[in-house]
């Protein structure tokens, strides 16, 4: 269970919030995408859940933790029961596929043995049962994207978060990577995955949260893609069937998004 009870979260030096008085609850077992323009706060979102930020004010609930409350020496033990997939994949080069794997069920101290089944048990789900010894920069990307997946859910957690993970793949391989974390949520896992692929959210009819500048502008339980803009730069009207009418404001070329992760 994931629960934000009017949370909102400053960054220093940036003149709005990152996010505004959002309240979501996610129940287990749900499949959510988050979409939005870059700097919506979906990225923020996340990083709440995973204990990563403190929201300003408001609560973060996961898995019955407050996070805001959570001792230093046991942020370990939520984080224990999050997964977390990223674009960029974040492997380690040095260390052969099985060993990037292990890293997550190593920290449990179980027996060797057991490791290298469990490791085993995820590469065939991700369809690289022979993949093992091999390192990173000898696979595609969307074969270490499946190797990413396989380490996020090694140790079985209950949350599996996902920060844009198809945004470097080919549409083809992408919906291949979609088709694995359906198949984790089958399982009862809890899927929250920041995304700007609209054929994805479009066709799988999950639940979407929409946001903009950082706050909720629809939750839909079987959602659809919506195009929407800050209102810094436009007023934007989504129609139900899907067209949108745009009036822009001046808004000066290159304006940068903030570097605090708000996407």
């Amino acid at each position: 269970m994931i629960r934000f009870n009017n949370v909102t979260k400053h960054f220093v030096g940036v003149k709005h919030p990152a996010l505004e008085d959002i309240t979501i609850d996610i129940g287990d077992g749900e499949f959510v995408f988050l979409i939005g323009p870059s700097g919506a706060g979906k990225s923020t979102v996340l990083r709440l859940i995973l204990r990563d930020l403190l929201p300003t004010s408001g609560t973060v609930i996961v898995n019955e933790w407050e996070t805001g409350k959570i001792p230093s020496g046991k942020i370990h033990l939520l984080r224990r029961s999050i997964g977390m997939v990223f674009q960029d994949f974040k492997l380690l080069s040095d260390r052969t596929i099985g060993e990037n794997i292990a890293v997550g069920v190593e920290i449990l101290g179980k027996p060797r043995l057991e490791i290298e089944k469990r490791v085993n048990e995820v590469l065939d789900l991700v369809d690289l049962p022979d993949k093992a010894n091999y390192f990173p920069l000898q696979l595609s990307a969307g074969e270490l994207q499946r190797v990413s997946i396989a380490r996020a859910i090694a140790a079985g957690p209950a949350i599996l978060l996902a920060d844009e993970p198809t945004g470097n793949l080919d549409p083809e391989t992408g919906w291949g990577i979609m088709q694995i974390l359906k198949e984790i949520n089958a399982m009862g896992t809890t899927i929250v995955m920041a995304t700007h692929n609209d054929s994805f959210v479009n066709q799988m009819k999950k639940r979407t949260i929409t946001m903009k500048d950082g706050k909720i502008h629809r939750d839909e339980e079987k959602g659809r893609y919506h195009l929407v803009k800050h209102e810094h730069n436009a007023h934007e009207h989504v129609k139900h069937d899907g067209e949108k009418e745009t009036t822009e404001k001046n808004v000066k070329d290159g304006k940068k998004e903030d570097q605090h992760g708000r996407d």
